[in-house]
């Protein structure tokens, strides 16, 4: 299947309501929010999506409720990483009936393993899938960076592309470098500081947890560093630095990032914050400085 890889693509969180149930009007109105900000595709199920955390019941639920509210306006993928091999094949062929475009896998989690074994793991894994897939390299939570060889690996079953996670840009410029020649492979920055070198670079997108919140603001930095304007790629860059010091910055946990991402989307009355455990909601001290935050970026988002 040939599928235009490109873009900013939102690893969209999960609207849960407090009984940690799906939030359908706060899914409608996210994924509205997100489309109306010119986003090139969305992400379901990745780490801002507390994947992980959820039930295959509610898994499948978010997965078919968002693909029918998207109708293919733009390209879903939806990620199928699991300790379980089946259960990564079930929920492929699940995201397959429900509309989703393509698949993103990664290492399973939990048992550190071979570059080796997990070559074997893809191997099985593809001749199972029923969507195209995408490579999902992510060391801090599956233990395994892949090096550039794998992923060359994993292009010729198939891959349509990279989303890469590691924060080792040079990595990054490296896969730019390597994949340059084919067309058919997009290297996806996972590390949204990081998007406008990747297309400065030759790259193709990012998957940016920050255009949950303001998307435009992300599309913008891919239109201008795809034009090559300079002064708007620096200006805008300093917006996006500026999540990282504050948005991203508050709370004491790595898990702020996600926390701050849904908390800053409670702001601005989209969906509510409520997490799946382990992970809680901010208080109302950490809450008010998002608010703050929020209004600041508002104020200089429309000078």
């Amino acid at each position: 299947m040939k599928l235009n890889l490109r873009g900013i693509i939102p690893p969209m969180v999960t609207p849960l309501t407090e009984n940690g149930e799906i939030d359908d009007k706060g899914l409608k109105r996210l994924i509205e929010h997100l489309i109306d900000g010119g986003v090139h595709g969305i992400f379901l199920l990745g780490t801002n999506g507390e994947g992980p955390s959820l039930s295959y019941e509610l898994r499948r639920e978010l997965v078919y409720k968002a693909c029918e509210i998207i109708d293919k306006r733009v390209p879903v993928l939806v990620s199928i990483t699991d300790t379980v091999f089946d259960e990564s094949v079930k929920m492929c062929r699940h995201s397959k009936q429900a509309g989703a475009d393509a698949v993103v896998i990664a290492p399973p989690y939990y048992f550190p393993i071979s570059e080796d074994e997990m070559k074997d793991y893809l191997q099985h894994m593809v001749g199972e899938l029923s969507l195209p897939f995408v490579l999902y390299n992510m060391p801090s939570c599956t233990k395994l960076h892949l090096s550039i060889d794998f992923v060359k690996f994993a292009k010729d079953l198939g891959a349509l592309g990279i989303k890469d996670s590691s924060g080792d840009l040079g990595y990054l410029h490296d896969l730019i470098f390597t994949f340059k020649d084919s067309s058919d492979f997009s290297v996806i920055a996972g590390t949204e500081s990081f998007l406008s070198s990747t297309i400065l670079h030759g790259g193709q997108g990012a998957i940016a947890g920050g255009a949950n919140f303001f998307p435009k603001l992300f599309v913008d930095l891919y239109n201008a560093s795809l034009n090559g304007d300079l002064l708007e790629i620096e200006q805008l860059n300093e917006k996006v630095d500026h999540i990282y010091e504050t948005i991203y910055n508050v709370g004491r946990h790595s898990s702020r990032i996600t926390k701050g991402t849904k908390c800053a989307l409670s702001v601005l009355n989209i969906c509510d914050d409520y997490m799946a455990l382990p992970l809680r909601r901010f208080d109302m001290r950490e809450r008010n400085k998002i608010e703050e935050y929020i209004r600041q970026f508002q104020s200089s988002l429309t000078c």
